[in-house]
């Protein structure tokens, strides 16, 4: 956590660590695991709300919990921008991070992969390698898909790029 603002170390905190070292193969082990993320999950949304810093919203797509499907929001100039979100676990995880999914944005920023893969290689993925398998999905929401956006998506809108829901018809 060193070179992270207080602000970023403070929330980071209150998502707890993982201890079940566990992916989608592991049958009864991934069952574990799943209840262990949709706890850290709950945990970091009931924060976020705690701070008036609510998001995202996110939920398995499957009985597997392998597939997940929601919405992230961005406000910038007091005019809130709302995403898909959605990905799926890979089966090396948790050894691997989840590659977050914005389809709506596929194509309109270099940083981001075929499909609305956000790009998270140099700054997310040494950090989740450092700390699997204690990382799951709210570490991958919060230090992944939160800092991206922040960075891109006022980039985005500022070229007119994205263009709010409002203003689209003009």
């Amino acid at each position: 956590m060193e070179g992270w603002d207080s602000n970023t170390r403070e929330t980071v905190r209150k998502i707890p660590l993982l201890t079940i070292n566990a992916g989608p193969r592991d049958g009864e082990e991934w069952g574990k695991r799943l209840k262990e993320e949709l706890k850290a999950l709950i945990g970091f949304v009931q924060s976020n709300k705690a701070t008036d810093n609510d998001w995202f919203q996110i939920s398995p797509a499957d009985k597997t919990g392998t597939k997940w499907k929601g919405k992230c929001w961005y406000v910038h100039n007091l005019l809130k921008y709302e995403f898909d979100l959605q990905f799926e676990i890979p089966v090396t995880y948790p050894s691997t991070a989840p590659e977050l999914e914005l389809p709506e944005l596929d194509g309109k920023t270099s940083k981001m992969y075929r499909g609305g893969k956000i790009c998270l290689t140099i700054h997310f993925k040494p950090l989740w390698a450092k700390n699997a398998p204690h990382f799951g999905i709210a570490h991958a929401i919060c230090l992944g898909l939160g800092p991206w956006m922040a960075a891109e998506i006022p980039y985005l809108i500022d070229q007119g790029v994205v263009v709010h829901k409002d203003n689209q018809a003009k």
